[in-house]
């Protein structure tokens, strides 16, 4: 009986120690991971920032385009999030990274009121290819960044020369232009109204169209936008164009009262007040083209004026 009695007690001694044992262990384990997933995340949001700090080399000036690459460390998935919250609306951007063949998983991102990217709402890869456009309503109003893979190749097929001259100019890696059947490109853009392409551009009429999707543009920097970016981005990136236009307005407006005050009148307050109207009443790209021709005609009349605004 006493033998019994002292197996059962070492049996239960071990039985305590186990218990213990794995709630130590599964502890250890939650508190790793989530460590793990804090560090992750961190880096994530610190690769982020450092991709927006990349796209300040993208603006051109007054230069026509620019390309450049950035080499992830590892492979990654870029999210492209635009909001038209404040001034300017925001550009976010989220970063994922793959880590033990698994994508991290963060609500975490960076933004930036003054940049523009356009892409797919996901880009992923480890090399991607940026290249930016000015664009010019009727003065310029920002830099039109555009972000692709390497992964994924596009072809111009019978773009007009001035495109075609433009895309080989910038030696880009997955950009071709011509005889795409022969590129094995992931994406044939067509300019002439042909079948079996992936991209149709009307470029008299300033029409992309994507499957089911039409995008309207208006200009060669947001033609490319149309191009490679998924519509929702493109939509929302072009108001949040537009609410820098009305600032801008504004602001040749106080520079036009200005030197009226000094003897020299430019007469564009009142198209200038117009343009800010339009801009601020975009609701969707199929409005563009009253925008434009507004915009032509100021940028017209500054030209022609003594007093020039830009």
């Amino acid at each position: 009986m006493q033998e019994n009695k002292g197996y059962l007690q070492i049996s239960f001694a071990w039985l305590f120690a186990i218990i213990v044992g794995a709630v130590i262990l599964f502890i250890a384990i939650f508190f790793s991971s989530k460590l793990i997933k804090t560090e992750q995340e961190e880096i994530s949001l610190k690769t982020g920032k450092e991709f927006g700090i990349l796209l300040n080399p993208l603006e051109t000036g007054f230069e026509s385009l620019k390309s450049n690459s950035i080499i992830m460390p590892i492979e990654s998935r870029i999210y492209n999030k635009c909001n038209l919250d404040g001034v300017f609306g925001r550009q976010r951007i989220q970063i994922s990274q793959k880590n033990f063949g698994k994508w991290t998983e963060t609500d975490l991102d960076v933004g930036f009121s003054n940049k523009y990217l356009f892409s797919e709402n996901v880009v992923e890869g480890k090399k991607y290819f940026l290249f930016s456009k000015p664009l010019n309503f009727p003065f310029k109003v920002t830099d039109l960044i555009i972000v692709t893979s390497s992964e994924k190749k596009y072809c111009f097929q019978n773009a007009p020369e001035e495109i075609a001259n433009e895309i080989s100019r910038i030696n880009q890696e997955n950009l071709y232009v011509e005889n795409c059947s022969k590129r094995n490109a992931n994406v044939v853009i067509c300019f002439e109204g042909e079948s079996g392409c992936n991209i149709n551009v009307d470029y008299e009429d300033g029409i992309v169209k994507k499957g089911s999707d039409t995008i309207y543009f208006e200009g060669d920097a947001l033609m490319y936008a149309a191009i490679f970016s998924d519509k929702n981005i493109y939509e929302c990136q072009l108001k949040r164009i537009m609410k820098r236009i009305k600032t801008l307005s504004t602001i040749y407006i106080d520079k036009a009262n200005f030197v009226s005050m000094i003897g020299c009148n430019t007469n564009l307050n009142s198209d200038l007040l117009v343009l800010i109207n339009l801009a601020d009443n975009l609701k969707s790209s199929s409005e563009l083209n009253s925008i434009k021709l507004i915009a032509d005609d100021i940028d017209e009349k500054n030209k022609e004026a003594i007093c020039k605004l830009w």
